[in-house]
């Protein structure tokens, strides 16, 4: 059964449109409260990372509003979206993880029915994954993902933590709106 705090994929494109830059959300004069507005901006960040697939987006909407209870505590909030999206929509790695970099991402690029050429016949190779390092993975994937109209997103996550996600590139500066709104630094993942 649906939740009912989660809007149809309609009522939320009307009701929160990526184009206003968050206006309503955030203005002087909004009368919504901190986590109607921490719902309203992820839910953005939902759609973005989910392009063309409302669905997808709305299923890890309902998982996040469970695993944050609630909260408008931002860090709660980022770990309930890492556990949302986690391998369906963005990536978490440790510092040194090059097998987990190039599956993780091997996976969210074929939702866009893509394959990332890493410059290798087998990117899980055990040869080639110890004489790279997840900085030079993410510049290939950046540069790779671009040529077909992508962007790789890194956030920070942490120390000795990678974590990022897919959007397409024409929502570039909607992305850069989310994540000032949520107050984190994200990057598109070229060194």
């Amino acid at each position: 059964m649906m939740d009912a705090r989660i809007p149809s994929a309609t009522a939320m494109h009307s009701e929160y449109d990526p184009d206003d830059n968050f206006a309503h959300a955030f203005g002087e004069s909004s009368d919504l409260d901190d986590e109607a507005a921490l719902e309203a901006v992820m839910w953005q960040l939902l759609l973005a990372i989910n392009p063309g697939d409302d669905d997808a987006a709305q299923a890890q909407f309902a998982l996040w509003q469970e695993a944050s209870g609630g909260t408008d505590d931002l860090d709660v909030a980022l770990d309930a979206l890492r556990e949302a999206i986690d391998w369906k929509s963005g990536f978490h790695i440790v510092e040194g993880d090059t097998r987990g970099l190039v599956e993780s991402l091997e996976e969210l690029a074929s939702r866009f029915d893509l394959r990332i050429d890493w410059g290798v016949e087998d990117a899980t190779d055990d040869d080639f994954l110890d004489d790279t390092d997840v900085s030079a993975l993410l510049d290939t994937a950046f540069h790779r993902l671009r040529e077909h109209h992508y962007t790789l997103w890194v956030r920070d996550a942490g120390p000795d933590l990678h974590a990022g996600w897919i959007a397409h590139s024409r929502d570039d500066e909607n992305m850069r709106a989310i994540a000032e709104a949520l107050g984190i630094h994200v990057r598109p993942a070229a060194a």
